[in-house]
């Protein structure tokens, strides 16, 4: 595949057993995340290491700070030579703006916004004292997003159908909380089938235990490649 949907995220606490796992895969059937416990373990060592065997490299960071603060992070982030990277939208559009002008270049990462977490839902945003539900949540996250000039999003595939008819097909779409129907749905709330995820407008696909925790993660990404 010249353009693999899947991302597995290597969600790892340390650089031995992320690498066990990246030697067995190959970068024609998927992409790879980093996450922060394995990124604050084992540093931006370890994601030279994949980048330099030939994976595309998600630095899943979630960057939320002043802009300044924010932009020169993202920039240290394309310096590892990351495919991706992302930003938190709950930072606003002038966090965003500063992060995208600092990414500009076209071999700069693709820049996208976390909007709301898989792992929360209509009583997380209450807690918050957000009246509105999930969907009208990330609806005005990703508007923001797109406002900024940021490349997409990441949300839940629940949202993608709607987002790609708001922010047009050029929006990225990362949607993680995918699970094949033989997977349990640990701890995420909002989760959907690779297929379905597809048919729904996802862009990427982040998978993770239902990879990872498997006797032959190739055989289960050979199957889900096959499946959309």
């Amino acid at each position: 595949m010249n353009n693999p949907k899947v991302i597995v995220a290597l969600d790892f606490p340390g650089a031995k057993a992320a690498m066990q796992l990246v030697e067995k895969l190959d970068p024609s059937l998927c992409r790879l995340k980093v996450g922060k416990e394995l990124f604050t373990r084992s540093g931006p060592s370890l994601v030279k290491d994949m980048v330099a065997s030939g994976f595309d490299v998600f630095l899943d960071l979630k960057f939320h700070d002043i802009p300044n603060t924010v932009a020169r992070a993202c920039e240290a982030a394309a310096e590892l030579g990351v495919w991706m990277v992302n930003v938190h939208s709950m930072g606003g559009i002038a966090m965003m703006q500063a992060a995208r002008d600092v990414l500009s270049d076209d071999d700069a990462p693709l820049l996208i916004a976390v909007t709301l977490l898989t792992s929360s839902g209509e009583k997380e945003l209450s807690d918050l004292g957000v009246s509105q539900s999930p969907a009208e949540f990330v609806k005005r996250l990703a508007t923001m997003a797109k406002m900024a000039g940021l490349d997409g999003v990441v949300c839940s595939a629940q949202e993608t159908s709607m987002l790609k008819k708001h922010c047009g097909e050029g929006f990225v779409l990362v949607t993680p909380g995918i699970r094949p129907e033989s997977a349990a749905a640990d701890d995420q709330n909002r989760i959907m089938t690779p297929k379905r995820a597809i048919e729904h407008g996802s862009d990427y696909l982040v998978i993770g235990r239902p990879v990872t925790q498997v006797d032959d993660p190739v055989a289960v990404l050979c199957e889900i490649n096959a499946q959309i």
